[in-house]
């Protein structure tokens, strides 16, 4: 007979929301099962951020080299050596395993079961030899690199996310499917460590985007070496002797592209494929498992977090805000519903494009009158003096003054986004920006400096001079 197993909660996906999920649970001293088949840490950890940030990071120190002589300082050339590039990615993934590790969570008080999970009916999961029966069931699967239906596609080697930082030489000639997120990163990094890159896209880049930001990024990237064909069809792909060879259809008519590898960077396919989630009374489409604002499935014993999830943002921050939102309900009792308005998201090209909350044209859809204020980073001191001068900051706001969103377009978004990220989420003014003191010379005071710009027109007015001059009578 089978073990059975009666936890409180079992997680299914060591990934970046299952984790946080048990580890909360367990905290509170729950009795928590983690299912995992695969890797512990998941994708972010072994496969996404972790060592695509890595790279970037090596990718951007070469940069900085080429660009010493700006500052007076001369050097011959930069050597990349791009096997012990791969060896700091997987010399970071290794520093930062041990936190996501199943001794880690054992010692945690979590039972750690490295099984493939199916569920058998609406309450019972199996793994491996064991049946779990839990009060709750959170699905935290994740998800894939999604392979579209290209002919010669399936015959030809191609490279992932889930492969890309296991090569041990930098292709000559990258070629990469899709100008999302990953796509554009990966091609800054592999141009910066020393390979030609041709980005392929079949819509616009980057949607969802403010088009004004994305439109600028794009030209700073072409400026650097990178080829981006927008509007593209991919009608064939093969393995030529030496190379690998897309025929494609533009707006100029068809064309082919060689190079000496390709990567598919076109989206992501939730992991539902195995557990069986019919037996389990679950809803689930192609774009993965259906949930309410609350993140409950159709069965109302089970919940769906992170990549899993149909519609979903798919980013690991996303997953860590949704695994709070599950363990307040199935810890506290407490409701919880999902504002995705509050997530922010950052795209780390160099320079930098970060948002949050409702976009220019979004803004003007939802309310009836918006300001928008702008501040280049041309005219912030610390940009200057670094010489990181291109970009700027949007911030998007009602006819009150309060923020509805910004995009940020510079060095260092990534990082600057969060104070508006606050904003968004506590629905502040420009006045409380306005109000904080924001220390000299730093590249957040472009922030500072736009939202001022909500007050430029006060100062023209007749009336309010009138007053100040008034004032200044009294000595």
């Amino acid at each position: 007979m089978p073990e059975r197993l009666t936890p409180d909660i079992c997680v299914i996906g060591a990934g970046s929301a299952g984790l946080v999920v048990a580890a909360a649970a367990a905290a509170f001293g729950v009795d928590v099962v983690l299912v995992e088949r695969g890797a512990m840490g998941g994708e972010c950890l072994n496969t996404g951020c972790v060592p695509s940030k890595a790279l970037l990071a090596a990718a951007h120190h070469a940069e900085e080299i080429r660009r010493a002589e700006q500052f007076g300082i001369r050097v011959d050339r930069v050597e990349i050596d791009f096997p012990g590039v791969q060896s700091h990615v997987r010399s970071v993934i290794a520093a930062i395993a041990p936190n996501d590790s199943a001794e880690r969570f054992t010692a945690l008080g979590v039972r750690v079961i490295r099984q493939e999970a199916r569920f058998r009916d609406a309450r019972t999961l199996v793994a491996g030899d064991l049946e779990i029966r839990a009060r709750r069931f959170v699905v935290a699967t994740g998800s894939s690199p999604a392979v579209p239906p290209i002919k010669g596609l399936a015959d030809t080697p191609f490279l992932t996310n889930e492969t890309v930082f296991a090569q041990e030489e930098c292709p000559g000639h990258l070629i990469i499917m899709g100008a999302g997120a990953v796509g554009l990163e990966m091609a800054v990094a592999h141009r910066r460590l020393g390979a030609g890159v041709t980005v392929l896209e079949a819509a616009g880049p980057l949607s969802g985007e403010d088009p004004e930001m994305t439109a600028i990024l794009l030209d700073r990237l072409r400026g650097e070496g990178i080829e981006i064909r927008t509007g593209t069809e991919i009608t064939n792909v093969e393995r030529t002797e030496d190379a690998v060879r897309l025929t494609c259809r533009g707006a100029d008519g068809p064309f082919e592209v060689s190079g000496d590898a390709l990567l598919v960077a076109a989206g992501r396919t939730a992991r539902t494929a195995d557990l069986d989630l019919d037996a389990a009374g679950v809803r689930y489409g192609d774009d993965g498992i259906i949930v309410g604002a609350n993140l409950r499935t159709s069965n109302r014993r089970i919940y769906a977090i992170g990549d899993v999830v149909a519609g979903g943002p798919r980013l690991t921050h996303a997953a860590g805000y949704q695994a709070g939102l599950v363990v307040q309900q199935i810890l506290f009792r407490l409701p919880a519903r999902e504002n995705r308005r509050l997530l922010p998201r950052a795209i780390y090209t160099d320079p930098d494009l970060a948002s949050v909350g409702l976009g220019e044209a979004e803004a003007r859809r939802r309310h009836r009158r918006i300001q928008v204020l702008r501040w280049p980073y041309a005219e912030n001191d610390r940009a200057i003096a670094e010489r990181r001068t291109e970009g700027l900051i949007k911030i998007v706001t009602d006819r009150k003054g309060r923020v509805l969103g910004a995009s940020i377009l510079g060095a260092g978004a990534g990082e600057m986004i969060n104070l508006w990220a606050l904003a968004v989420a506590r629905r502040l003014t420009v006045g409380d920006i306005r109000a904080y003191v924001a220390p000299y010379p730093t590249m957040t005071e472009i922030g500072k400096r736009a939202a001022l710009t909500y007050y430029a027109p006060m100062t023209r007015k007749p009336l309010v001079r009138r007053i100040v001059r008034l004032l200044a009578r009294f000595g």
